[in-house]
């Protein structure tokens, strides 16, 4: 897997392996029933602690997008659908946030369209 952790980041490296994780699965990079890599080998890939990988796998299982079969490895769940969409509604979220943020400084609707040029 191609992940890229940015080390200087405030945000803590297991949520960046999740972020890029989720990010390829919506991308279509990683597709329904692809194995991913171990914890130890990506965790080696990485230069990162095992505990670290472990917690993210761990995440991303808690969230339906990788399940993990003893003996066998980690793979991406069937049904991603429900993952992609709680990713874009996570993201509409935060995009609705930004815009309060905007209007509680004085900007219009209009204003913030125009500047967005939607």
């Amino acid at each position: 897997m191609n992940i890229n952790i940015d080390y200087q980041s405030r945000v803590p490296i297991y949520e960046q392996v999740v972020l890029e994780i989720e990010k390829m699965v919506a991308l279509g990079v990683l597709n329904p029933g692809e194995q991913i890599s171990s914890i130890r080998d990506l965790a080696c890939e990485l230069g990162i602690n095992p505990n670290t990988v472990k917690k993210a796998y761990d995440i991303l299982e808690n969230k339906n997008i990788i399940v993990s079969k003893s003996t066998k490895g980690s793979f991406i769940a069937d049904d991603v659908t429900g993952a992609k969409e709680a990713k874009v509604e996570s993201i509409i979220k935060e995009i609705k946030t930004k815009i309060e943020e905007l209007e509680n400084i004085g900007m219009s609707k209009e204003e913030i369209k125009k500047r967005l040029k939607i």
